[in-house]
């Protein structure tokens, strides 16, 4: 039986790879089972694993195997001190040549960080007088974590550290209170103003290239998700990334990432901040 488990584990990790490029890592057995499972009661496949995986190798259910392996975890201003950079130095200086800045949000998740771009675009129109121009492209692989994005309704705690002192959440989003059985929760609804900032997106990092022009972006942010590829994939999807960066344009990586090959094409000006001087060849 255990051989089984591993067996299904490893080909659930090969389909896995060669459908997204993610690289699950050994510690992951549990996951991977109880991942399965709700997969195939989510799909109503009425055969075994084995039959369900056999299909999916063969060009069926690939779209909810892809939903159901992808992690997303997130919220509002994670790692805040990136966009109290995009706010301090990025920002004031579009507001100043009054030219368009576009920005691409490489893993939106359910969209909690492509909106807090949105709303320090706004915050900073406010503190400098000027109305700034910005679009905003979030992709993602999960087609469900996308349409949640688009609908822009979150579960709000009061007790919540998410959002920073300089952010008031009730000028971005409505409230309303909706009772459970067990108590009241309360909904935030994003503002259609910080709705038409973003577009949202299906793309997979591990393409093999990106649709967008040479230099077309002035801030990407890849943060948190090159941590679930191999090195060597990370190093491929960096520097596609970078290609679609302007010389002058910031780079923010999450944490525990790093610029790899890249690191003598950028300058680092602070916490995983990067700005590209040139580019890579």
């Amino acid at each position: 039986m255990q051989k089984s488990n591993k067996h299904l584990h490893n080909r659930v990790k090969n389909i896995l790879y060669s459908l997204t490029g993610i690289s699950l890592s050994e510690n992951k057995d549990i996951m991977i089972s109880n991942r399965l499972h709700k997969l195939k009661r989510d799909s109503k496949y009425q055969g075994d694993i084995e039959d369900l995986l056999d299909e999916i190798e063969e060009g069926a259910y690939t779209r909810e195997f892809i939903n159901s392996f992808t992690t997303n975890k997130t919220h509002f201003f994670r790692e805040d001190f990136h966009f109290a950079d995009l706010k301090n130095r990025v920002l004031p200086s579009f507001a100043k040549s009054g030219q368009q800045i576009k920005m691409y949000c490489s893993a939106s998740s359910t969209g909690e960080e492509p909106y807090s771009m949105a709303m320090t675009v706004l915050e900073t129109s406010q503190e400098q007088g000027k109305n700034i121009k910005a679009s905003i492209l979030a992709t993602d692989i999960d087609t469900n974590v996308l349409q949640y994005a688009a609908n822009g309704v979150y579960r709000f705690s009061k007790s919540s550290k998410e959002f920073p002192s300089w952010i008031k959440p009730q000028k971005y989003f409505k409230r309303r209170v909706q009772k459970t059985l067990a108590n009241e929760e309360i909904l935030i609804k994003v503002k259609p103003e910080l709705q038409k900032m973003v577009t949202f997106k299906v793309m997979n990092l591990n393409d093999k290239s990106y649709p967008y022009e040479k230099d077309y972006f002035d801030v990407i942010f890849c943060r948190n998700v090159l941590i679930y590829f191999s090195n060597e994939d990370q190093n491929k999807i960096l520097k596609k990334l970078f290609s679609h960066l302007k010389i002058g344009g910031t780079l923010y990586l999450g944490h525990s990432e790093n610029p790899q090959d890249l690191i003598s094409c950028v300058d680092r000006i602070g916490q995983n901040i990067f700005i590209k001087t040139k580019d890579f060849y």
